[in-house]
């Protein structure tokens, strides 16, 4: 039973990380497709923070030696960056979407604002020099 669960679990979860994927490659992003893909995602991600719970409880995964243990800190700790640059490069990808047209619109209507409006666009992407800085702190205290 054990080795039958270690071989289903990572499929069921490889699946549930791929399920958001297949409406988008169908070309399903809106109206009410879009909002049961949306449902979709939300079931997806929760399965999936339910196997992460059940597998550490089931005693499918043990972490006997310290090795192990510091091992698998650190490698939270490298996703934790991972995350921290992706997630900020992706708030700055926003920002500057938003930012970049109204400056252009502004600096064509008067091009004495042009300062004003780099500074808003600037603004968007400090958050992902930001992100980039506190990811290196991360990892350095690896």
């Amino acid at each position: 039973m054990k080795t039958f669960l270690m071989l289903i679990l990572p499929l069921v979860a490889l699946l549930l990380v791929a399920a958001p994927l297949f409406p988008v490659f169908r070309g399903a992003v809106i109206g009410k497709k879009a909002k049961r893909n949306i449902i979709g995602n939300l079931c997806a991600f929760f399965g999936l923070c339910l196997i992460a719970v059940i597998v550490p409880m089931g005693g499918l995964v043990s972490a006997a030696d310290a090795a192990a243990v510091a091992s698998s800190a650190s490698g939270l700790g490298y996703i934790a960056a991972a995350l921290v640059t992706g997630l900020a490069c992706i708030g700055a990808g926003i920002a500057v979407a938003a930012g970049a047209p109204a400056a252009i619109g502004a600096v064509s209507e008067d091009p004495k604002v042009f300062a004003k409006a780099l500074i808003f666009v600037v603004l968007g992407e400090g958050i992902a020099i930001y992100g980039l800085l506190i990811s290196i702190l991360i990892l350095n205290s690896l």
